[in-house]
């Protein structure tokens, strides 16, 4: 089962370390390579259920990657408005 598929009560709870993402990175290169072979055995539909978890799990590392660029960045506070005389 794919580790994007947390239940709800363990959502936002989960350590988000090195070693989770290179097990999603890992499962992503399996799915693909199985993807890839159901394709070239013509057998695009039993597939479909391989794309939808490889489509979660991108989009799970994209909101990982994402919100580390937020901790990354400076907090800054908004430019403060001049008010003309």
């Amino acid at each position: 089962m794919s580790v994007a598929f947390v239940p709800k009560r363990h959502r936002g709870k989960a350590q988000i370390n090195q070693e989770t993402i290179q097990r999603l990175l890992d499962e992503n290169d399996q799915l693909v390579r199985c993807i890839t072979e159901y394709m070239q055995k013509g057998r695009a539909m039993e597939c479909v259920q391989y794309q939808q978890i490889l489509h979660r799990n991108i989009v799970y590392l994209g909101t990982i990657a994402d919100a580390s660029q937020s901790w990354l960045q400076p907090q800054t506070s908004p430019p403060m408005e001049r008010h003309q005389h």
